[in-house]
């Protein structure tokens, strides 16, 4: 591992395959945005970027030392057993089971975890969890996606006694951009983080694997990197365990 010659462990991060245009080129890539990889380095950790191919999950797990899911597009409802809303749309079937895949995975081996939006959300399925597919129906409103393409706003409080709480405090204002949310819950986890209009913004492992989701892009704020430094001090840790 990259913890034989460096402090610094190294921290895979899921991609999306998407159609991209880059100089006179437009092909289909495994693209992310920079903030996420930016926010690893901040934090102390190697961002290595993890496209979502193949069938090396368990491969790429013994050569990292803790993994952050990423956003994107809607997991599809057939893994929760549910039938799509006529909004769900857009879901990528390979990213879909690599990544359940590399989930599983990682937990099998104590890997640390960090997700993100859809990687919460994600998590919360290879847990036996379910999605709420469209939260303005819920709702009656779409605070948490306002416009397409831009970001919005929520209040957000952590339950007391949480591993969220001892990172970010009781509560701060969020970057959202999502129309689903965490529904049932998965086995073992449990909400820790709560918008004002009742969605759940934050769940964690109550077992001894560091496994954290929010709901919200903490990636998008570059002045606070609390929770990719988490992230980044367990991996740190379990590397010393390892040696």
């Amino acid at each position: 591992m990259g913890s034989n010659v460096s402090d610094r462990p190294v921290i895979g991060v899921t991609t999306y395959v998407e159609s991209a245009r880059y100089g006179v080129w437009d092909n289909a890539c495994a693209i992310l945005p920079r903030v996420y990889f930016d926010a690893v380095d901040r934090a102390g950790g190697v961002p290595v970027l993890i496209p979502p191919i193949g069938s090396g999950q368990r491969d790429i797990v013994g050569r990292i030392d803790g993994l952050v899911l990423s956003g994107g597009a809607d997991v599809d409802p057939k893994h929760y057993r549910q039938t799509p809303h006529e909004r769900t749309r857009n879901t990528r079937p390979e990213r879909d089971a690599f990544e359940l895949g590399l989930f599983t995975a990682a937990q099998e081996v104590g890997l640390p975890v960090f997700a993100v939006c859809r990687g919460m959300q994600l998590v919360n399925v290879a847990l036996g969890g379910t999605l709420r597919q469209h939260l303005p129906d819920d709702l009656g409103y779409n605070d948490h996606l306002p416009t397409p393409g831009v970001f919005g706003s929520q209040a957000v409080r952590t339950v007391a006694g949480s591993r969220v709480r001892d990172i970010v405090g009781e509560q701060l204002t969020v970057h959202c951009h999502h129309h689903q949310a965490v529904g049932e819950l998965g086995r073992g986890v449990t909400a820790t983080a709560w918008s004002d209009n009742g969605v759940i913004e934050a769940m964690e492992s109550s077992g001894p694997a560091y496994l954290l989701g929010v709901q919200w892009h903490p990636e998008e704020d570059a002045t606070d990197d609390r929770l990719f430094t988490a992230l980044v001090q367990e991996a740190r840790k379990r590397m010393g365990e390892n040696r």
